[in-house]
């Protein structure tokens, strides 16, 4: 299938061009990003007409099953939904289980839903570095939510705010001590806050842990819609819970679209995200061009023996760069 064919067929919401299209833009060889942004281009004027939501969690909260819950909810009202599932990688192997279809049995085989599940690399963020190009691929193929799940909780998965409209955060029933330990940067940027699991014996201590979480001091900060943050209790089990959740949500994407909150937040992402590539250029030209190079072990082990300041040692290999 050549490049003029992927983006026909994408366009015309073929689902193996998609697939095929996301391949080479997560493809770190040549040819295939030269093709990649061939068609990245071509999407371009056919993208932006999706709501993205970002979902994290803490572990065991049960994102997956929470997805296919929602995702469930959303096709049979007539949504096209797309799930990018963003799995961890080994920082040591950088392999990544990829096993996000195994766990939404139920939506993978939906006609209406499309569930791509992508490395994270160990990018910081949680976020697979080319997630917001997938979005846009995903919104030319015709999907009207894009569902971003990313790897678990914690300061670095504020990243989801450069890519995403609405950012919902999963908690547990009875989290108790673990409430201390939310990260206030991950809070700032929730949108809402869902306590998952709230069902059977769990029904009671999931509205104890919502009144917990209203009344928390560091919820003082507004989410981006200027009103106080919401904080519900829902059953990915029985679905209780998921209707006021989307009401919600399609509340809060309208009066953001009114205010044009929600277009000037699309333009700030955009040139975040632009950054956002621009650093990881750069790591990936500092890696390519010091790699097994004999001065940068000597200088390794003068930082680790604390001879040598980790200022002064980026210094010296700045300057080795910039001489390349």
């Amino acid at each position: 299938m050549n490049t003029a064919e992927i983006i026909q067929q994408l366009l015309n919401n073929e689902r193996t061009a998609l697939g095929r299209a996301i391949t080479l833009v997560e493809s770190t060889l040549h040819e295939h990003q030269v093709q990649a942004q061939e068609i990245l281009s071509a999407c371009l004027s056919h993208s932006g007409k999706s709501v993205r939501i970002g979902i994290t969690g803490v572990p065991g909260v049960g994102k997956s099953t929470f997805i296919e819950a929602l995702g469930k909810h959303l096709t049979s009202q007539g949504k096209k939904v797309a799930v990018l599932a963003i799995d961890p990688s080994s920082e040591r192997t950088g392999g990544s289980i990829l096993g996000d279809k195994t766990r939404m049995n139920e939506l993978a085989i939906d006609d209406l839903a499309f569930i791509r599940p992508s490395p994270s690399s160990g990018n910081l963020g949680g976020v697979a570095s080319k997630t917001k190009d997938i979005i846009m691929l995903c919104e030319a193929a015709g999907f009207d939510i894009i569902l971003v799940e990313t790897v678990g909780v914690g300061q670095s998965e504020t990243t989801v705010s450069t890519i995403c409209d609405f950012f919902l955060l999963l908690m547990l029933a009875g989290a108790g001590d673990e409430l201390q330990g939310i990260k206030k940067g991950i809070i700032e940027m929730a949108d809402l806050i869902a306590i998952n699991k709230a069902d059977g014996e769990l029904k009671k201590s999931a509205e104890i842990t919502q009144r917990e979480y209203k009344n928390a001091t560091f919820f003082n900060t507004k989410p981006r819609s200027g009103d106080d943050l919401e904080v519900f209790t829902c059953s990915s089990f029985t679905e209780e819970g998921f209707e006021k959740i989307l009401n919600f949500l399609l509340k809060f994407i309208q009066k953001r679209k009114k205010s044009e909150d929600f277009y000037s937040n699309r333009d700030d992402q955009r040139i975040k995200w632009m950054w956002n590539i621009v650093d990881l250029k750069i790591k990936e030209f500092v890696n390519t061009n010091l790699n097994n190079k004999n001065f940068l072990d000597k200088i390794l082990i003068e930082v680790k023996k604390n001879k040598l300041s980790a200022y002064k040692a980026s210094e010296i290999i700045s300057n080795f760069i910039l001489k390349k």
